[in-house]
This record gives structure tokens, sequence and C-alpha cells, in this order.
């Protein structure tokens, strides 16, 4: 017990968590995740705990999959890292055709990062280098969404959209044209879907019609807006949006980080609306939840605008010390020859129905708001009052006081504000499914009956 009490005391001393209020952090007992199996993380006391948000929406296979776990460690007999500036490496080779072979039809070249900001950054600046070299230098600006979320560094809060936390680092911000992105739940034109008639497009289609001429690119989550809730777009939005980019001649950015890998119930979320965009990031579930990697797929049209002699300087400038880590690509390699052996996509379409029945009762809970789905990707919206909407005042801490409650009970989730997300493995089996969705619901009725 020493050991433990050590690492509780140098952990509270010490780290600075991400998105994390340290103040809070400090007066709770730490959980101090020592190893894991299957779908379970293990604490350093030893206790088990479902990983019902994947570790952040990365793992996809469970902890320790044996493949992946051997692909790691053969490539660790070879070679851990070598450069990518200039140079080449088998796995991070192999790994881009494969991803190549699975994007959406016309995305050919894959440029690597090491995370889903970085893989946003890459985007940006490539969408914005590629009307310079086209000679259209007034094309400078992006259209991006509200309640966007594309990481943390400028470049990506800059097209962000949240602003509890974006507003902050607004002084820092390049501008951008932020139009209304759809929120059934809270639809701002007071209608109803499907009799809307998709009424939130007319601000994108309006914004395209003044400002075509100036903006590179319009960035988008597409089917799934993740950090804002996830909030689920109704069907055709997608679509439209590449079919107005078309029509005004803006290049399209699909931030597949926390879609990809299989999230909604396809390998992509593009694929569910037939869309193929002109740059796609990709991060998070590409390993598998093994190492940091992400990548950035672009058509070979954007790919052949920075070609040209040495002295024109085309060069795409821009890199990562780790760019095509061997490691990670080796892992990520692995994580795709996973889905296919395992037929997981197929294997998941059962389970992501068992997920909707289960999550049916929860409207039986007088403060669930809504309850939106999309694959794995699920959000359950708690709200101080049904019938007006209401949400609960900050200070309250509704959503802090469930997952602390589902993790008493053995199931670790993580909320966006007083959304309660659930993000599970792919490979979770139905039984651990079943109880991983009992628990949260158990817990947010133990929170809420006392309210």
């Amino acid at each position: 017990m020493e050991r433990e009490r050590r690492l509780e005391e140098w952990d509270k001393r010490y780290l600075w968590h991400p998105f994390t209020q340290m103040k809070d952090y400090e007066a709770q007992e730490p959980l101090i995740v020592e190893r894991a199996e299957g779908v379970y993380l293990v604490d350093i006391n030893g206790r088990r705990y479902i990983d019902g948000v994947s570790s952040l929406w990365v793992n996809v296979h469970g902890h320790r999959h044996p493949s992946i776990d051997r692909a790691v460690r053969e490539q660790l007999e070879r070679v851990a890292h070598s450069t990518l500036l200039g140079l080449s490496n088998p796995p991070a080779i192999e790994l881009a055709k494969r991803l190549v072979e699975i994007a959406p039809e016309g995305l050919t070249r894959v440029f690597y990062s090491d995370n889903g900001a970085t893989a946003v950054e890459v985007a940006l600046k490539m969408a914005f280098q590629y009307w310079q070299h086209k000679g259209e230098r007034q094309r400078t600006c992006f259209i991006s969404f509200e309640n966007a979320y594309h990481g943390d560094t400028l470049g990506a809060v800059s097209v962000g959209g949240i602003d509890l936390f974006h507003r902050i680092f607004s002084p820092l911000l390049f501008p951008t044209y932020r139009v209304k992105a759809p929120y059934c739940y809270r639809c701002p034109e007071g209608l109803r879907y499907p009799g809307c008639g998709l009424a939130c497009l007319r601000a994108l289609e309006e914004t395209l019609k003044r400002h075509h001429r100036e903006c590179a690119a319009l960035i988008i989550e597409p089917v799934v807006q993740g950090a804002a809730g996830m909030i689920v777009h109704p069907a055709g939005f997608l679509r439209r949006v590449r079919e107005l980019c078309t029509e005004y001649g803006v290049l399209m950015i699909a931030d597949e980080v926390a879609t990809g890998f299989g999230r909604t119930g396809r390998m992509f979320a593009c694929e569910h609306e037939g869309v193929t965009p002109d740059l796609m990031c990709v991060a998070k579930g590409i390993t598998g939840g093994y190492l940091p990697l992400a990548a950035t797929l672009t058509t070979e049209e954007i790919y052949e605008a920075f070609l040209g002699e040495y002295h024109e300087f085309k060069t795409f400038f821009h890199g990562h010390t780790y760019t095509g880590n061997p490691l990670a690509c080796a892992a990520a390699c692995a994580n795709l020859e996973v889905f296919e052996k395992e037929r997981t996509l197929e294997r998941m379409a059962t389970k992501v129905e068992l997920l909707a029945e289960r999550l049916k009762e929860f409207w039986s809970l007088p403060h669930v708001g809504d309850v939106r789905q999309k694959g794995f990707m699920v959000g359950v919206e708690l709200v101080a009052d049904r019938k007006t909407k209401e949400p609960f005042p900050p200070q309250m801490k509704v959503g802090q006081k469930v997952i602390l409650e589902a993790r008493r009970q053995g199931v670790v989730i993580r909320p966006l504000g007083d959304v309660i997300v659930l993000m599970p493995p792919l490979a979770i089996p139905e039984g651990e499914l079943e109880r991983l969705v009992e628990i949260v619901y158990h817990a947010i009725e133990k929170v809420t009956a006392t309210i």
C-alpha cells in the first residue's frame, strides 16, 4: 500500500491533467490505471472498470490485443523510429497504401502527423497553400461550424466553435466564417426534422454565395459533432454540404478524427452519405488505441499542385519529428488487419442494435432530455427541466457526479458538460455492453433522484 499511497501523492503534487479542474481533482481519490485487458482497465489497487469511452475514443479491439501487441514487439526488434523527412520506412509505406484502399474513393495521398489537431493543422495549411499555388491568393479564409471541435492547437481552435473551450484564446486566432450547425434537440429555428427542409443549411449557402472567392476550405465533423455533445446531424446534411462546396469551388475538409475507424458503424462517417472530401483528417482509432499517430489524406489534384522544381519552393514546408513513426504505423497496420480478420464492422452491427434498444430505457428518467446515437457514439443529455430543456446550472456539476457514481460501480466514462458520453471499444462483448449501459442508467438515476 505504500507504493499506491506514494503514487497518489505524486500524482496530485506533480501532474497537471488535461481538461481537468485540478482543484476538484485534488479533492478526490485518483484513479491510476496500471494495466488493462480486453475492455477492462485495472487500477493500482486491482479494481477493474469497463472502459466506457475507449480511453478517450481511441481503443478499438480491446486492450492488449495479441495481434497488435505482436506487431509492435516485432517492429521494436527492427527500429523504433527514423525520420520521414526525405527517408521512408516499410510500415509507413504499407499503412499509406492501406489507408488509401479503405478511404472514400478519390483520396490518394497520405501525410502523417501525431494527433487529431495536427492532422487538422496539416489540412488547413495544405488547403491554403494549394490556392496560393493555383494563383488565387485571395483565398485566405475558412468556413467552420458552430459547436465544432477540431483540436487544441491554435489553427484548430480558430476553426472551432465551442466557446467554453475556445473563447479565451480569441485574440490569438485567425477569423473564420462560422455558420450554424444542426442541433435538432435545440434547433435555433424552432423547427423539427424532416419537416424543416434542412433550414440549417441556409446560412452556409448564403455564406458561400457571398464569400466563396475568398475561402480556401470548409471544415466539418461528418455526421457527428463529438465534443459538442455527440450531436448527430440529420440525414442528407453532409451530402448537401459536399454539393455546396463543389458548386462554389471551395475545398471540403472532413475531420474524421473522432468518427473514423468504425465509431459510427462504417469505417468512416463520410461513407454514410457517399461523400468524398478533398481532405480527410484521421487519428484516434488509427492505431487501435496503442500509439499516437494521425494522417491527412488528400486528392491527387491537391498533391500535384505542390509539385515543381526545387527553386520554385512549392514544397509543403510542414512536418513533425515523429511523422510516420514505424512503431505507430506497425500498430496501425495490425489494427486494420484485425478489422478485416475479425470482421469487426460486420459483428458490430448487432451490438449497435442492442445498444439502441437498451438506450430506450433512459427515456424513463425524468432528467434525460435527449438520447443521441450513431453507431457506438452516444450522448445522453441531462437537463433540469425536460419540458423547457433548461440545462442544469454548471455549479451543480451533474455530469461530473454521474461519472463518479458510475466509477464507483465499475465503469469509466467522461461527460461533456451534462452530456454523458458512451463510446465503448468496438469489440466489447454483448454482456459487457449491457452491463455498461445498466451501470450508467443507474448512475444517472441515483444522481438525479436527489435533485
